[in-house]
């Protein structure tokens, strides 16, 4: 009997590399999208597609009916708009991950596998950051992100939903920038150098440039997706990072290119950088793919 799958979200850009990295597992997946950010052209052709709302409870029924797996990257990943509008952020990053939570207890899924962020530690005061740091977020999005991973944790405990959260550091690849949707936190600096880049811009640099990310391809982060659902761990948090850091301008330098700076923004850390020894015992994950070699995978 084949194992169904669900990747809420399924049309953005880490959503659908979920879904890649599924069917080649040989699973039968699901796409759900309300296509607001997400982009049809993303999903695989092998997915089935339900377009649905995750703010609207009714309309994800049939979406979640005879699921083993629920993949929820279904979110508004904006930073700076967060603020702007931050009612609406908080009905779609929050009620939304309630809404496929109680879904997921109707229909009695296996496991729930939230996308969740590293936003959520601000500026670290303990580096590498460990699932343990000091919580210190810096926008409304960071911290939907982990009110949201609370809820599934708190919530699953209780309704008996083998849940894992999974923190993603500044996660880049294929399909990470979108032109419309500049603000997206997955937009990592890694897919805008690279627009710039293929397009003949001046490379921007916000700040002063020496601010430091830990990069994790999209590959890889799909695949600690997999095994997450497949272990046999539950209600735990991990890392989803390289445990190295690279300043903006070193990455600026990998891409030949002229720069200019552009100011500073707010809500956003001075470095991440992940411990990823828990999520290397509990899931067996860790990166294959370095930054050298990433950058070739664009």
């Amino acid at each position: 009997m084949s194992i169904r799958c669900l990747v809420t979200g399924g049309a953005g850009f880490i959503g659908s590399h979920i879904a890649e990295r599924l069917l080649r597992e040989g699973f039968e997946v699901t796409i759900l999208d309300n296509f607001s950010t997400g982009n049809r052209a993303n999903i695989p052709a092998a997915c089935q597609i339900v377009e649905a709302d995750i703010t609207q409870a009714d309309s994800l029924e049939t979406a979640f009916q005879d699921m083993d797996y629920v993949f929820h990257a279904a979110a508004l990943p904006r930073i700076q708009p967060s603020f702007d509008e931050p009612l609406l952020h908080e009905y779609v990053n929050v009620i939304g991950t309630i809404n496929c939570l109680m879904a997921t207890r109707k229909h009695r899924v296996r496991k729930f596998v939230i996308c969740s962020s590293s936003a959520c530690y601000g500026t670290p005061t303990e580096l590498p950051t460990t699932e343990r740091a000091v919580i210190s977020c810096l926008s409304p999005y960071a911290l939907q992100k982990y009110t949201a991973e609370q809820y599934c944790l708190l919530l699953g405990k209780r309704w008996n939903i083998p849940v894992i959260s999974l923190r993603y550091f500044n996660v880049y690849g294929p399909r990470s920038f979108n032109p419309k949707n500049p603000f997206n936190a997955y937009s990592s600096v890694i897919g805008v150098f690279h627009h710039q880049h293929r397009n003949g811009q001046q490379l921007t640099i916000t700040g002063d440039g020496e601010q430091s990310r830990d990069f994790v391809h999209v590959y890889d982060v799909a695949e600690a997706n997999l095994r997450a659902a497949l272990c046999d761990v539950q209600n735990e948090v991990c890392n989803v990072g390289s445990g190295k850091a690279y300043t903006i301008n070193e990455i600026a330098q990998m891409f030949l290119g002229t720069a200019t700076h552009i100011p500073e923004r707010a809500g956003e850390a001075r470095i991440t950088l992940a411990n990823i020894e828990r999520t290397k015992k509990l899931i067996g994950w860790e990166p294959r793919i370095s930054l050298k070699e990433g950058l070739t995978i664009l």
